[in-house]
């Protein structure tokens, strides 16, 4: 075998005589048909699966140790021989840097550099069906900081083991940076066996997202053959799992992937499996003995392949989209409310982050404090949804998981809630102010201006009236109990807050003296409301018999499907009651006991055409249970967001769903889903804390899926262990509480833009805060930030991770199939900006014009920038002055 290895490399030095002798010979296509086989190992990382935390940190800790030291006692031998290893998430280097000295963290940063140890943007392997778009990219923060504390690059992001994969995933990557991504999957668990181990269309390819960003993606066919037999088992998640076993690569004489393949560079990736460590040198092995000539063997980062395809056969490879749908993601529904809770946190980021930034540009060091908090928050978007929601180790109790994936929640939800909770009161302490009467800022973190409810925490007088102090006008208001998330109820003072400015406040008081009357326009009889837009009607259950349209000739949009109406959870009877009636609005209340105990509220508002529904379940359950919608909607056609895209729900090349390798029983619902029919009437559902919906009768049967998309009704998934007893944590880790909120609108023909503003709006309620006097922002109104076109979106608004002294951070997503021009303008204009990864390290700078920022987005385009505005220097303030 030496002889064989000094063989190879007089011909390697031989074939490098050649290159410089004859350079016109030497072009890609020649050099491509040299056989080239990227070997690269890892230690794929069940997290809390294989073992607990402590156990983990351990192994990590050891392996990387192995394999710095291996790196350097092969520092010496021929390139393709010398030691390489693959951390399988972000995780590992943070485990490290937490876990070790600055030298010995310069040490892996070194052979991070110098590409014998490589790692992906990814912290952990994750589930991401189920995951919020911004979850996401917080997940990948932490590598984020990597990049920019020690000017490196991470061009690979990687999702493991589940059988399916969402649209916008690949999109979400390339924003972040991402240039290359494998997959290999479990083909286990599964209700897409036979079909998982069926020939892939292609093997390798163009990951094009929506807004026509691309991956490389290297997703090989899962053949069952070699599942049983083979060293190489390409398409799984260990490709090499036994690199030495054989003396030639066997897979490759497959004729079906050779068909399938016309590639002369190949990559098979992964060793550990669910082994909680891999320590040895088989792949150096490897690579020595299977090398012969016009055939390399080379111990992989997995860089290097993708760099050698794409300089070979990039112009030639396949293009893909579209989603795969959902499977293992699903399983975090076994644990509801819990991951409704993350879900909500969230959301809440995007006006606590708001509410921060408004501060800190007053307030330099004010995010310091948060700092510590902040950062476990984004590891834990990180491990949230670590793909092992499963659950199915056969070593650790379900409870070890469970207990587990409440922690990682905690350091969520804890982080947005004290975030959200100090800024509103530190905004308030900014705020100039006169009189003595209180007074109450109503925050918009949304780039339009809006006209909303806004609830006053206020306890006093019941005989008040509140005017805004930028009009000088009383508007309505009522005095109200409503229910915090957590159930318990809290006195607010509910107004009607028109024309609250863009990413902006305005101010109110509460005088004493009676309110003027307004017209009365919002009604209820005994078991139904109506307002200028619906008449409705509740049952016991808590399903909506009927909604009427009054606006669109009294048109009935409830239909009775499969014996299940509008928000209907089951079969039930109870009481309905009328709550909270005023001026601004008002609720009815239905309590039921069956088929599991909840109670529902459902709200009509007097100046708004939103339907707000607030379910709460009140008991332990074991089973699958989902709140059904069923609509009086003729041909529907259904479009919704599953992160980084908005969908269309039919088959390609229709819609955007595989025909193929695909799961669609259960499809993500983020934001919302829409539904049109063919007469131009149509309907969007907010969806605030769920995660999962079915159409119709979708289902999945011998591995095939099928997708109705004639069945006018949707189905959210409201908990449960959708694929039996074995996966996911049973009777709901123990919970007895959960809040599942919803909202509806009727509309003209489906809008992206228009249907998220309507999300959104939902699933933000103005903020409102005690004004308690400063001198830094204006007495009656103030907006920050204003956008030009209404289908661009501001995703996020932040103060930058290393400070507000380096700017802020403004994220857009362009709601429109098309490309949009549109303006970003802040208060007192822009110093400079510049355009950012979603994990904010820096691109490019960008030309301004008169203090402004021009944005060019592609069709469904989320795009990150960095802004410097004037509003940071001492030069812009606010006068004192009034009565």
């Amino acid at each position: 075998m030496h002889a064989l290895v000094k063989f190879r490399e007089l011909m390697l030095r031989w074939t490098a005589i050649l290159v410089v002798l004859t350079p016109l010979f030497a072009t890609s296509a020649a050099l491509a048909q040299q056989e080239r086989i990227y070997i690269a190992p890892d230690d794929h990382t069940d997290y809390v699966w294989t073992g607990d935390e402590e156990t983990y940190r351990r192994a990590i800790l050891q392996m990387t140790d192995y394999y710095l030291d291996l790196s350097d006692k092969t520092a010496g031998e021929t390139k393709d021989f010398q030691s390489r290893w693959n951390l399988d998430g972000s995780i590992w280097m943070w485990i490290w840097e937490n876990n070790r000295d600055q030298k010995q963290v310069d040490r892996l940063v070194a052979r991070l550099r110098d590409g014998h140890f490589s790692m992906p943007l990814t912290f952990a392997v994750s589930t991401y069906g189920g995951m919020p778009t911004e979850a996401v990219l917080r997940g990948m923060y932490y590598a984020g900081s990597v990049e920019r504390r020690y000017g490196l690059n991470f061009p690979m992001a990687i999702a493991m083991e589940d059988q399916t994969i969402p649209n916008g995933l690949g999109a979400l990557w390339a924003g972040a940076g991402a240039k290359y991504s494998w997959r290999g999957v479990c083909g286990c668990a599964t209700k897409m066996d036979p079909i998982i181990f069926q020939q892939r269309p292609h093997e390798i390819y163009w990951w094009k997202g929506p807004d026509g960003s691309r991956i490389l993606m290297k997703w090989y066919s899962m053949h069952s053959e070699f599942l049983r037999t083979g060293a190489y088992f390409p398409g799984s998640y260990l490709e090499a799992r036994d690199p030495t076993a054989e003396s030639d690569i066997s897979f490759l004489k497959n004729p079906s992937f050779r068909a399938n393949y016309p590639y002369s560079i190949y990559g098979f990736f992964g060793e550990g499996g669910d082994n909680l460590s891999t320590m040895n040198d088989s792949f150096l092995k490897a690579a020595r003995e299977l090398s012969r000539p016009g055939r390399e063997v080379i111990v992989s980062n997995e860089e290097d392949f993708f760099r050698d395809l794409e300089k070979n056969y990039g112009s030639k490879l396949p293009t893909v989209s579209g989603s795969f749908g959902n499977e293992w993601d699903m399983y975090s529904a076994s644990m509801q409310e819990v991951s409704s809770s993350v879900r909500r946190a969230t959301e809440g980021l995007r006006s606590a982050e708001a509410l921060e930034t408004l501060v800190s540009l007053k307030q330099p060091d004010y995010p310091k404090q948060f700092i510590g908090a902040r950062d476990r928050a984004w590891t834990a978007y990180g491990l949230f949804w670590e793909h092992d929601w499963t659950a199915d180790s056969p070593t650790l109790p379900r409870s070890i998981r469970s207990d587990w994936q409440r922690r990682i929640a905690h350091n969520i939800t804890s982080y947005v809630d004290n975030l959200s909770t100090t800024s509103v009161q530190a905004l308030g302490t900014l705020i100039i102010r006169h009189g003595a009467q209180p007074r109450y800022f109503v925050f918009n973190s949304l780039n339009w201006t809006r006209t909303d409810v806004a609830d006053l925490p206020y306890e006093g007088p019941e005989n008040v009236h509140v005017v805004d102090l930028t009009t000088g006008s009383s508007v309505p208001s009522q005095l109200s109990e409503i229910k915090a998330v957590n159930g318990l109820p809290r006195p607010v003072l509910r107004i009607l807050a028109t024309d609250i400015p863009s990413v902006g406040y305005k101010v109110f008081e509460v005088e004493p003296g009676k309110s003027p009357d307004f017209p009365d326009m919002v009604k209820a009889g005994v078991d139904s409301i109506d307002n200028v837009n619906y008449r409705l009607r509740l049952n016991g259950s808590g399903a909506i018999q009927s909604l009427i349209d009054k606006k669109r000739g009294e048109r009935e949009i409830a239909a009775h499907i499969d014996g299940r109406d509008l928000n209907d959870l089951g079969p039930g009877e109870g009481t309905v009651t009328i709550k909270n009636v005023g001026p601004v609005s008002i609720t009815l209340q239905a309590k039921s006991g069956q088929p599991v105990p909840h109670t529902t509220e459902v709200t009509l508002f007097s100046q708004s055409d939103r339907i707000e529904i607030r379910n709460e379940i009140t008991a332990n359950f074991s089973n699958v249970n989902t709140w059904a919608f069923s609509f009086n909607i003729p041909s529907p056609d259904v479009w919704h967001e599953e992160i980084g895209a908005i969908n269309h729900a039919r088959l390609q090349p229709e819609g955007d769903y595989a025909a193929s390798f695909s799961r669609l029983d259960w499809l993500t619902l983020d934001h919302f889903v829409a539904m049109s029919g063919s007469d131009g009437v149509g309907i969007t559902l907010s969806n605030s804390d769920d995660a999962f919906m079915k159409l119709g009768h979708s289902k999945i049967t011998d591995g095939k899926s099928e997708l109705d998309t004639s069945t006018p009704q949707i189905s959210v998934l409201a908990g449960g262990q959708v694929d039996g007893a074995s996966l996911g944590i049973p009777s709901q880790g123990g919970d007895s509480y959960f809040l599942q909120r919803f909202a509806l609108r009727v509309q003209d023909n489906f809008n992206a833009a228009s249907s998220m503003r309507f999300a959104l709006e939902d699933q933000n309620p103005l903020v409102a805060g005690r004004v308690n006097g400063g001198n830094a922002y204006p007495e009656t109104n103030f907006s920050l930030l204003t956008t030009s076109n209404s289908d661009a979106l501001l995703w996020a608004l932040k103060p930058s991770e290393e400070g507000i002294d380096k700017g802020l951070v403004a994220r857009f997503w362009n709601m429109s199939s098309k490309s949009e021009s549109f303006t970003v303008s802040v208060y007192g204009g822009l110093q400079k900006a510049s355009a950012i990864t979603h994990i904010e390290t820096n691109l490019r700078p960008k030309p301004l014009t008169s203090g402004k920022l021009q944005i060019r987005a592609m069709p469904w385009q989320l795009q990150s920038f960095n802004l410097s505005p004037l509003l940071q220097s001492s030069k812009i303030t606010f006068s004192v002055t009034g009565n």
